[in-house]
């Protein structure tokens, strides 16, 4: 089985594998895997605090990105060439060597994207960087559902993004996973970032019941909110479905959680 989260650690404050763990098993086999449709693509995390390497893994793993991770420059440029990753995230300040001088060797050897990660303010360095051949930079602090972005639009530019994930059609529903976008019989429905989750997550498996858990570790995977969270999302959205004249879709399931239900 595919590993997507780590486990809690105070570290990341984040959920725990355990908690995913028959989730995500149940979601390969109902198809929604290819909703993390970047498995094959490996990211080489090179940073020299653990915590904020972890962090990222965490995200990163958490959208499909196979990780590696290297705290220092040798070991960077050792893991690089073994491993022949499809972008590096880059740390500036780097033990033994630092992240410009790893650049300039990985810049040497190949076209792999680079983006640079760094807490210095100077514009100085970042030019420095991308003149040396990065691709982007993001400064510290920063969120990580920023940096994932920033991994994702670098991959597409260089050819090497995810692939195209279907559009889901479940009745008067069309939820399309690349825009980002539900449609009720063909009218745009305007939802937040967790309501569109949610929603895709049934629609991949319309008529399965979903326990909270479930949809709260696909809706807000990085929160340490409660199960009852997602009552309040649902109660939305169910709303809004109606308003678009698609009442009836959503279905409270007693005793277990929600469930699309879409006549077979």
């Amino acid at each position: 089985m595919y590993r997507f989260l780590p486990r809690r650690s105070e570290a990341t404050g984040k959920m725990s594998e355990t908690r995913l763990a028959p989730f995500m098993k149940r979601l390969h086999y109902s198809g929604m895997t290819q909703l993390r449709g970047n498995l094959q693509k490996a990211v080489l995390v090179v940073e020299d605090e653990p915590k904020l390497a972890e962090t990222l893994e965490l995200y990163l793993r958490h959208e499909g990105y196979r990780t590696e991770r290297a705290g220092d420059g040798r070991r960077a440029l050792e893991l690089y060439r073994a491993l022949k990753p499809d972008l590096v995230l880059l740390d500036l300040m780097l033990p033994e060597l630092d992240g410009l001088e790893v650049l300039r060797r990985i810049r040497s050897e190949g076209n792999t994207p680079v983006i640079l990660v760094t807490a210095r303010a100077e514009d100085l360095d970042k030019l420095l960087g991308l003149e040396l051949g990065a691709d982007d930079y993001v400064t510290k602090p920063f969120s990580p559902r920023e940096v994932v972005a920033r991994v994702k639009a670098v991959l597409r530019r260089s050819g090497g993004g995810e692939s195209a994930r279907a559009i889901l059609r479940c009745g008067p529903l069309e939820v399309d996973p690349e825009e980002v976008m539900v449609r009720v019989q063909g009218a745009r429905l305007d939802l937040t970032l967790a309501e569109f989750r949610l929603l895709e997550a049934m629609a991949s498996a319309p008529r399965r019941a979903f326990t909270r858990e479930e949809l709260l570790a696909v809706a807000l995977p990085e929160s340490d909110a409660l199960g009852r969270t997602i009552d309040v999302h649902m109660k939305n959205l169910r709303r809004k479905l109606e308003e678009a004249g698609a009442p009836g879709l959503l279905e409270t399931v007693r005793g277990v959680g929600y469930r699309l239900w879409i006549e077979p």
